[in-house]
């Protein structure tokens, strides 16, 4: 299984550059990824596989996989229709369709993740990858992102399931908290399950995100508007794949909770609603992707109810419908892709006589359309038909309501007939005073996965006995005797005569589908719900912001330093307070800091030069660096050092836009409130951490720290082996934030694309090549501006602080330095070399994009999760490599060097990218000024 989730990630990262090479024929090789993975999936079909690897021992948090029966159809379904898919993909687009890349690695990296969702036994990694589902989802349903309709849909789909996801998240926990297991498999096989409200809270958390995720009525309406995705995507996401993720887990979760009273009339009640309104909306719309995609809201409604009543026989026919809904729409969301190709239209109204021109075509759509409604021979029949069976027969419904439900599928099934021969008629059928303007017939490779998806109709439905016996082992697992069996023939019984009613009623209803009003709809005010929905959030937002946050930084600090004072003070005027014992200091040096930061402190604040106020409150910085050192912390006095001679530097960057002194109309003059502020909360602090020290009643950590650093993570250096292996899921968020955070205050600063490659010197309109300098830009600053001794300096001095730099950032496991500390100082000798030769020296330094430098940091830092994986330890954990290199000698490598490099690379581009926004860009903002 691990290798599958591999060879997923492995094909999405190599699409780019594949489709780059190949074009769109790199979809028949991606293709291969998911059909060898089937392979894999039949070779085990009756088997059970379990994978627990460790991810956070210490805390009992395991990957666990469980590849069972149902496992095994879900896996079979997203792989098999996701081969045909792709391969369909290499000639329904062409060479120069924008992105397609990146839509390749989407659709591959979507197949993996819904190979994870259908495999995961632990809900928090199944809720990973349902999420994963979801933004993947949002990114190929925007795939044009030229179309206003596409980015409604895209953002529409990734809100209605995106928030059912987190409402499931809720439940999952409460799940796994009461049953104090957070595996699917030990809730199913809980002896004494919990009950309680709690429990049954959790189940409609859960249910709410199953069935917004599956489409049901009212959170429906997302898939009708994400039919302006590419036709691909719908018939894999919306047919095959992600809407059936819903639906696998109210199958997966029935057979321990159908019983809870929370489950039915949740799950029957919107299951039958969904099949009823939806198929009164596909009678009505004439676009064919949304009949279809109302047919499959419809389809959806039929399987939860299935599968939710909690029976082997109707988990049967739920698996069986499942397994023939994947198979006729996805062959019919791929026919009509084909007939917009060729006829440049999905409107019933505007098509004719295709039936004729495409005989091919006609008969693969008619072999779905009557699984779909189900017509003997082909599967959708066997599944109907076993589905009427089990309504009548499910005994925990009782007499009125199998009666009630019967009444709800018949109908609902009368219109999926309508509907059924609706399409076929809208799509293929001569109608009069219509002509196409021109058809373009497909080629063989285009039309032959509908083409396999309908045979695969046709050949379940003949062999039924046979995939019986492959879908039978999860309806076993159901509490009672599964009585029903697949088969075309069960003999003259209810459920044929209850079919024979249906095929007749439906097309009595085709008959008269010109009398369907198309102006009205039972479903439309959901989406006008939700467009309502989203007005009033923004609505109650901004009146939140408005009176919260007025536009004042000072009234914004004071909230915040107030809350910071006022809130820790009542906590200990009314709790338990422990005795504190402090001393002034530890050596008179360290009160002479003190009073020099205190005197630096009160002068910013009367000092008018903006430069100077700069100067001072840096001294401060400086001066809590030197108490770090004299308190035996060399690696926090350094990184202090180097933080605020950056800051300083991006300071004095800024305040070239600035006057150099705060005018008399800036000043604020003394205000005794901010006074009271600024000393209430210099105090709170220190007194809030002195009292935190005195509440320790346990062995410190810090005294284990050294110990587990060097035996654990393989370093001396307790500070840095804490940041990037005992810390590191910490640090990887930090630096995650700094990565987004750094782009989006570029964006609001710039509002326009700020990466790129820095400029180089002969991009200058004053180059003149030929003349030698100390820097390779240097001519290029104005005489006056231009320092000599600095850029000499600069040129004796960049080679020796880059080895400084990477230096330190090698020594860091074991002496005072690392990533962190090393990127600083290389950003450092680009800020000396920025200062020296201006903007174009800056480009000559280092001309690599800030971008990319800042993309790869946080890919390599966060790859080396994988890495320890692979080594065969959790993620992030570091592995010591020991080995002899002859010359070298004896070698000692630790995995999260690579994570420290990651680190270093994404300060070195954070640097960059100051530099040359608030840097060179601003220069030229000045110039043009």
């Amino acid at each position: 299984m691990l290798a599958i989730l591999l060879a997923h990630a492995l094909a999405a990262l190599v699409a780019p550059p594949a489709v780059r090479v190949m074009g769109r024929n790199a979809f028949y090789p991606l293709a291969l990824v998911p059909l060898g993975s089937l392979v894999w999936v039949i070779a085990r079909w009756n088997d059970t596989v379990q994978l627990r690897m460790s991810w956070a021992p210490s805390i009992d948090l395991y990957l666990d996989f469980r590849f069972d029966s149902l496992a095994t159809v879900m896996s079979a379904l997203v792989l098999g229709i996701g081969a045909l898919v792709l391969a369909y993909c290499a000639r329904y687009f062409s060479d120069d369709e924008p992105k397609l890349g990146s839509f390749a690695a989407w659709l591959v990296a979507f197949s993996g993740a819904m190979f994870g969702l259908v495999t995961s036994d632990n809900m928090l990694l199944l809720f990973t990858f349902w999420e994963v589902t979801t933004v993947l989802s949002f990114l190929l349903v925007g795939h044009n992102s030229d179309s206003a309709a596409g980015r409604r849909a895209a953002l529409q789909a990734l809100l209605v399931t995106g928030a059912g996801g987190l409402a499931m998240l809720a439940g999952i926990v409460i799940l796994g908290e009461r049953y104090d297991s957070y595996l699917l498999s030990d809730l199913l096989a809980a002896e004494h399950p919990p009950g309680g409200i709690a429990v049954q809270v959790a189940l409609v958390l859960v249910l709410v995100g199953a069935l917004s995720k599956s489409a049901i009525v009212p959170l429906h309406f997302w898939l009708p508007g994400a039919m302006a995705a590419p036709t691909p995507v719908s018939a894999y996401l919306h047919a095959a794949a992600m809407v059936k993720a819903g639906v696998y887990l109210i199958a997966r979760m029935a057979p321990a909770f159908a019983g809870e009273p929370v489950w039915r009339p949740l799950v029957l009640t919107l299951g039958v609603a969904s099949m009823l309104l939806a198929g009164l909306r596909a009678m009505q719309v004439t676009d064919l992707k949304l009949v279809l995609a109302f047919g499959t809201v419809s389809q959806l409604g039929f399987l939860v109810t299935m599968v939710g009543i909690g029976t082997p026989d109707a988990a049967l026919a739920g698996i069986a419908l499942l397994v023939a809904h994947a198979l006729f729409k996805a062959c019919l969301f791929l026919v009509v892709g084909i007939i917009d190709h060729g006829a440049g239209t999905r409107d019933i109204n505007e098509l004719s006589g295709l039936g004729r021109r495409a005989p091919v075509l006609f008969a693969t759509a008619a072999l779905a359309a009557l699984s779909m409604a189900g017509i003997p021979p082909l599967w959708g029949f066997v599944a109907k038909e076993s589905a009427l069976g089990a309504v009548l027969d499910a005994e925990p419904l009782g007499t009125t309501g199998r009666l009630l439900l019967c009444a709800g599928v018949v109908l609902g099934s009368v219109l999926t007939v309508a509907y059924s021969a609706r399409f076929l008629w809208g799509a293929f059928a001569d109608k009069p005073g219509v002509r196409i303007p021109g058809w373009h017939p497909p080629g063989a490779a285009l039309i032959g996965a509908p083409v396999l998806l309908a045979l695969g109709s046709l050949g379940a439905g003949l062999a039924a006995p046979w995939v019986d016996g492959l879908l039978a082992p999860y309806a076993a697992t159901l509490t009672g005797a599964l009585t029903a069996h697949l088969q075309l023939w069960h003999g003259l019984t209810r459920p044929l005569l209850l079919t024979v009613v249906i095929i007749a009623a439906g097309a009595a209803l085709f008959a008269v589908r010109d009398r369907f009003d198309h102006s009205t709809t039972l479903l439309g005010n959901a989406d006008r719900g939700y467009d309502a929905a989203l007005r009033a959030m923004d609505r109650i937002s901004l009146r939140m912001t408005g009176s919260v946050q007025r536009g004042s930084l000072p009234l914004n600090q004071a909230a915040i330093l107030g809350t910071l004072v006022i809130l820790p003070a009542v906590v200990l005027a009314v709790g338990t307070r422990t005795g504190v014992e402090l001393r002034l200091w530890d050596s008179p040096l360290q009160l002479v800091i003190g009073a020099i930061m205190i005197a630096m402190a009160l002068a910013a604040t009367v000092l008018r030069n903006r430069l100077a106020s700069v100067l001072v409150v840096g001294l401060t910085g400086y001066g809590c660096g030197i108490i770090f050192a004299l308190h035996g912390a060399p690696d926090l006095a350094l990184t202090q050092f180097l933080v605020e001679t950056l800051t300083l530097v991006v300071f004095v960057l800024v305040l070239r836009a600035f006057p150099a002194e705060i005018g008399p109309e800036q000043q604020a003059g003394f205000q005794i409130g901010r006074a009271a502020i600024a000393i209430a909360a210099g105090i709170a602090v220190p007194v809030l951490a002195a009292f935190a020290g005195a509440a320790r009643n346990t062995q410190p950590i810090w005294e284990r720290i050294p110990d587990a650093a060097y035996e654990f993570g393989g370093g001396k250096n307790a500070v840095n082996v804490l940041l990037v292996d005992i810390r590191a899921w910490d640090t990887l968020g930090e630096i995650s934030v700094l990565v987004v955070a750094a782009t989006g205050v570029a964006s609001l600063v710039f509002r326009s694309r700020r990466f790129g490659l820095a400029p180089r010197a002969a991009d200058a309109p004053n180059y003149a090549p030929g003349k030698v300098s100390w820097l390779p830009a240097g001519r290029l600053v104005d005489r006056r501006d231009r320092s000599m001794v600095l850029q000499i300096t600069t040129r004796l001095v960049f080679p020796t602080i880059m080895v400084l730099s990477v230096y330190f950032f090698f020594s860091g496991h074991n002496a005072p330095g690392g990533g962190f500390a090393g990127g600083l100082i290389a950003g450092l000798a680009l800020v000396l070399r920025y200062l020296a030769g201006g903007q174009y020296e800056l480009g000559e330094a280092l001309p690599v994009d800030a971008g990319r430098l800042l993309g790869a940091g946080l890919i390599l830092a966060a790859g080396t999760a994988t890495m320890s994986l692979l080594l065969g330890a959790p993620p992030l954990y570091s592995v010591i490599v020991e080995t002899t290199v002859p010359v070298l000698g004896h070698i000692k490598l630790v995995t999260s060097l690579f994570f420290d490099l990651g680190v270093y690379l994404i300060v070195v581009g954070l640097v960059l990218d100051v530099l040359r926004s608030l840097g060179a860009r601003l220069d030229d903002e000045l110039v043009q000024s």
